[in-house]
């Protein structure tokens, strides 16, 4: 998260899958994607918290169908990829990140690049994630916000995938972050694959694509700071919708009193 909400744009050719776990620079990489490759970027923390209601259910019926166990249920797969995915020119973040083979046959020509830090570092930051609330209590409060009120079931099926991929799904240790890492070298071709640290700016990543250096900086956004901000932000939302609803009903009742 971090970045603004990106809307497709038409005649926009798919180019690379961002494959970094969320919290490894994701928005940071997704500013200098947009930047490289003149097109918007698909966000997934971004798109599923700050998007419409058709973008957490589409993932969410992805991911309640994966691993794909049929014929259908890959049909599905691709044509939600495609139909989300359309007029973008990157993907980044989860659940597209755990989802690297099935991108891949959809866009066969796409570069996979996947964002790195430091592995312990990694596990405190999704550590502070989960601690900012309880999900029962976040179900209730985020119940009168849209496409929000389905946020704890969406991070119910990306935990089962994870734990599908990783074998663990939340909390999260180094095992998630290694097995990833050695997930994707056993999946994708190495001449496919990248492993890119935002920290060292443009020029491995511009070398990578075959692209010249923008004369700008290299995009530096804190997913942690983003990330805490943007959920303070929702669950003050949710619970302001809350005394609305509350006062609207309290005032309700009292004019029924009186008018009685």
């Amino acid at each position: 998260m971090g970045n603004q909400v990106s809307k497709p744009q038409p005649g926009t050719q798919f180019r690379v899958i961002g494959a970094g776990l969320s919290r490894t620079g994701t928005a940071s990489f997704s500013e200098a994607l947009r930047i490289l490759l003149n097109g918007p970027v698909y966000h997934g923390g971004t798109q599923i918290t700050q998007g419409s209601e058709a973008e957490i259910l589409s993932w969410m019926k992805l991911l309640s169908n994966f691993p794909a166990k049929s014929t259908e249920d890959k049909a599905l797969t691709h044509d939600i990829l495609r139909t989300r995915l359309k007029g973008y020119a990157a993907v980044t973040d989860a659940p597209g990140s755990g989802l690297v083979p099935e991108l891949l046959e959809t866009f066969p020509d796409a570069l996979v690049i996947c964002t790195v830090r430091d592995p312990e570092a990694w596990v405190k930051s999704l550590s502070a994630v989960a601690t900012l609330t309880s999900r029962a209590i976040l179900r209730v409060v985020l119940f009168p916000l849209s496409p929000m009120r389905y946020f704890v079931d969406y991070l119910h099926e990306l935990a089962r995938q994870w734990t599908y991929l990783y074998g663990e799904g939340d909390p999260v240790s180094l095992q998630t972050y290694n097995r990833h890492i050695e997930w994707l070298k056993e999946t994708v071709p190495e001449d496919k694959l990248m492993f890119f640290d935002v920290r060292d700016g443009w020029e491995p990543l511009c070398d990578r694509l075959g692209l010249p250096i923008p004369d700008v900086p290299f995009p530096r956004i804190n997913d942690g700071e983003a990330i805490d901000k943007l959920a303070k932000e929702i669950i003050i939302k949710g619970l302001t919708r809350w005394a609305m609803i509350f006062g609207t009903v309290i005032a309700g009742y009292v004019a029924w009193r009186i008018g009685k």
